[in-house]
C-alpha cells in the first residue's frame, strides 16, 4: 500500500508495478466491497501485463463481504473525496513509473462508473474500460478525454444491456468514441472470480483480452 496525494490532502492505495518498473498508467477502481484481496489481485495481473497499476481505496479502509453493508457503503460514499482520489490517483502513476501522456482507468461493477467518472474528471486519463458500471455518479461524458470500451453480460439485471447501449449511447452522441460488449449468458461481476456463482471463466478471458488491448492500443 501507498499513500499520494489527492487535491490538498491523502489517500491510500495499493500499488502494482511491472518487472521492467514503468510501463501505462492504470488506475484499478474497485467493486462496492471495497479494497480486497481480488481487487489487488487484479492490479497485479495488470502489472504483470506490463501496466503500472494503482487502486485508490475508495472507502478509505471500509470493507465488507454482506451485500446489505455494501450497499451501504456504495450509499454513504463520499463523492466529493471519491473525486480527489480518482485525480490524485491518476497524477500519483507518473509519480511510480508510469509512461506516455495519459493513464487509463478501469473498473467492475459501482468501480465501472467511477472509472467513467474519472475519464471526465482528469485530464490525465486517456482511455477508460467500464465493466457493467452502476452507481450514483453521473459523468459529464462531453468531458471525456479518450475512447471508452464498455462491458458486460446479458444477464445482469443492474448494468443491463440497453442501460450500457444507453450510455455507449450518451458518450457517441457528445462526440466522443465508445465501444460495447456484451457477452450471452454473462451476469453481473462475471469477471470476479472469487465469486463462483457469478464468475464466467470464457467471457472473463476473452473480456480480459479486450481491455489489455484497448488500453494498449490508447495509452502511447
Amino acid at each position: 500500500m501507498i499513500e499520494f496525494r489527492a487535491n490538498g490532502g491523502t489517500a491510500n492505495g495499493y500499488l502494482a508495478k511491472p518487472a521492467s518498473g514503468g510501463g501505462p498508467g492504470v488506475i484499478v477502481v474497485q467493486e462496492w466491497w471495497g479494497l480486497n484481496d481480488h481487487i489487488k489481485d487484479l492490479a497485479d495481473r495488470m502489472a504483470n501485463e506490463g501496466f503500472v497499476a494503482l487502486a485508490p481505496d475508495i472507502y478509505h479502509g471500509s470493507m465488507t463481504t454482506e451485500p446489505g453493508e455494501a450497499q451501504k457503503l456504495l450509499m454513504s460514499m463520499n463523492l466529493e473525496q471519491a473525486e480527489k482520489d480518482l485525480r490524485g490517483a491518476a497524477e500519483a502513476l507518473k509519480q511510480y513509473g508510469a509512461s506516455g501522456d495519459k493513464v487509463g482507468a478501469i473498473g467492475f461493477c459501482m468501480g465501472g462508473l467511477l472509472a467513467l467518472w474519472a475519464g471526465t474528471l482528469s485530464p490525465h486519463v486517456g482511455a477508460v474500460v467500464d465493466f457493467y458500471g452502476v452507481g450514483m455518479v453521473k459523468p459529464e461524458v462531453s468531458k471525456l478525454q479518450g475512447p471508452v470500451l464498455i462491458i458486460g453480460g446479458d444477464q445482469d439485471q443492474g448494468a443491463n444491456p440497453d442501460a450500457l447501449r444507453a450510455t455507449q449511447q450518451s458518450i457517441k452522441d457528445a462526440g466522443g468514441q465508445a465501444d460495447l460488449v456484451i457477452y450471452p449468458g454473462a451476469n453481473h461481476a462475471f469477471m470476479n472470480d472469487t465469486r463462483k456463482e457469478v464468475y464466467k471463466e470464457d467471457a472473463a478471458r476473452d473480456a480480459w483480452g479486450k481491455m489489455v488491448s484497448h488500453l494498449k492500443s490508447n495509452l502511447k
